[in-house]
């Protein structure tokens, strides 16, 4: 895949100012291609996991907190614009990106 980038799309720049954790949250983003093509996933931090984890020990969900799991998920150490981009980039190179982001196929 070597199509550039048009724009990489952070779910969570769009929420309300300090509803953002870039330590311990998870968003989704999608990145679109200069052909059109846009591609998904959900980044999580690590910490994220832990939280998520306690949550669901307390609520019941997930087996009381047994398992987690998210469509195309990707883990990573902090939840920012440039570490989001730099990995991206990264999966790309590795030609590893079409095994990790799932493609958002256009409805008619």
């Amino acid at each position: 895949m070597t199509k550039p980038i048009v724009e990489v799309w952070i779910e969570a720049e769009q929420w309300a100012e300090g509803e953002w954790n870039p330590q311990d949250d998870n968003s989704d983003v999608i990145v679109t291609f200069d052909s059109g093509e846009k591609w998904i996933a959900s980044f999580f931090t690590y910490a994220n996991i832990q939280s998520l984890t306690a949550k669901n020990r307390s609520t019941g969900q997930c087996l009381h907190g047994a398992y987690f799991w998210a469509n195309d998920m990707i883990l990573i150490d902090e939840l920012t614009r440039p570490r989001i981009q730099t990995v991206i980039y990264d999966l790309i190179e590795a030609k590893e990106f079409e095994s990790v982001f799932d493609r958002i196929e256009e409805e008619i």
